[in-house]
């Protein structure tokens, strides 16, 4: 093999074109296209050089604001108007850490979901929703993340800004060693509160709800018995009063008086034979969920079919709030639907109650549109269960309610 050959295969080898044996020939060509410039870092290092350099103003925002909001209103906590500003700046500590979280997604690749809201109660108080507001611990979190962030924003900020101009071999290392860092506290002091916080801060709503609406009922049966019984068993007695009297001068007007009240006294157990039906149902504790469901359906001014495909019966707290969820929605039907026909399906899925009625009406039902699906909705989640109203205009309307399973003690 000549030199000349070798020359030329070593030249194709190595991408060099070669012409002839010497070595001026072995050399690039000045008419040879140079490699297309590149950048030294790529885009995943300049994102994290971005969120380093920006670290600075952001933590001078986080950190003035914790200062100015929050601590002056510990502060003046002793004062009427400090409570009320400390609960202000966590709320707003709260909107700093959502958008913190938003630009660790953007520049870190970090995924975190964002913390579930305040459990604001309907109706709540002022007081009620200040003292949600101040137990927060998600803002008490992101108004930790925000003060020691200043310090650390000044030192990456530097560092990052004597990288990009003395350390630049280096650069990529550091960046990513300090992003490390944030992604931490990002991760530590910026995720949602644990199951166990949620969860507190759900059953103190609920419980709430709970008490507020035993509430209602028990005034619902206070006014129900002395607007209804009661009143009659007051006339009641008036009219066996003047009976009495009229006994012997007249007993004919007697004997009408009495029987005047005899049908007093069938309407007055008829009103507490509903009454009672209305608190706890003799058939529900007897029979079950499907022959109460099947005793309300009659009442229903639209034919009803019920379907309860059930072999045990759940807990009487979870049996009892299923049938006056049923109760209510048909009552709901006959009075606003314009159906011709209605269904009830009630069965178990795994561990939970499920309950679903139909109807052929005219639609438009909405879980905000009155008090009576407002209370529906709230009753159901103050155990944990769904209420979901699916009803467009011109119908039909499914309402699917899903309550919790607990075997029966």
């Amino acid at each position: 093999m000549t030199a000349s050959n070798s020359a030329s295969r070593w030249g194709r080898t190595h991408g060099i074109a070669t012409q002839g044996a010497g070595p001026l020939d072995d050399a690039p060509r000045g008419d040879v296209p140079l490699p297309p410039p590149r950048f030294a870092l790529d885009p995943q290092t300049w994102k994290e050089i971005t969120h380093l350099l920006v670290n600075l103003p952001m933590s001078l925002i986080g950190f003035v604001y914790v200062m100015t909001a929050m601590f002056t209103g510990a502060g003046l906590s002793v004062t009427a108007v400090g409570l009320p500003l400390l609960a202000v700046g966590l709320a707003g500590a709260r909107l700093l850490g959502r958008f913190e979280r938003a630009r660790a997604r953007a520049l870190l690749g970090v995924r975190i979901d964002e913390p579930s809201p305040l459990p604001w109660r309907r109706g709540g108080s002022y007081l009620q929703r200040m003292w949600l507001a101040l137990k927060d611990p998600v803002g008490w979190r992101s108004g930790l993340y925000e003060l020691i962030r200043l310090p650390w924003g000044v030192l990456t900020f530097t560092v990052t800004l004597v990288s990009l101009f003395v350390l630049w071999p280096v650069l990529p290392f550091v960046a990513r060693g300090l992003t490390n860092v944030d992604r931490a506290l990002v991760r530590g002091l910026l995720s949602p509160s644990d199951e166990l916080e949620r969860r507190i801060a759900e059953l103190e709503s609920d419980r709430g709800v709970v008490v507020d609406t035993a509430a209602a009922d028990l005034r619902r049966i206070e006014r129900d018995l002395h607007d209804g019984a009661q009143a009659r068993l007051v006339n009641l007695a008036m009219g066996l009063g003047l009976a009495k009297e009229k006994l012997l001068e007249d007993p004919d007007t007697a004997a009408s008086m009495v029987e005047e009240a005899h049908g007093e006294v069938k309407l007055a157990l008829q009103e507490l034979r509903d009454l009672a039906r209305g608190i706890h149902p003799a058939v529900l504790t007897d029979r079950g969920l499907d022959a109460a469901l099947s005793s309300v359906a009659t009442r229903c001014t639209v034919p009803v079919k019920v379907t309860a495909d059930l072999v045990s019966r759940p807990a009487a707290a979870i049996e009892g709030i299923a049938y006056f969820t049923v109760s209510e929605l048909l009552q709901n039907i006959s009075k606003h639907s314009g159906a011709k026909s209605a269904a009830v399906d009630v069965w178990r899925t795994d561990d939970r109650l499920m309950i679903q009625v139909r109807d052929d009406g005219r639609g438009g039902a909405r879980p905000d549109g009155g008090t009576g699906m407002r209370g529906l909705a709230e009753r159901l989640g103050a155990v944990d269960g769904l209420f979901v109203v699916d009803s467009p205009p011109g119908g039909p309307t499914t309402v699917t309610a899903e309550l919790p399973w607990r075997e029966r003690s």
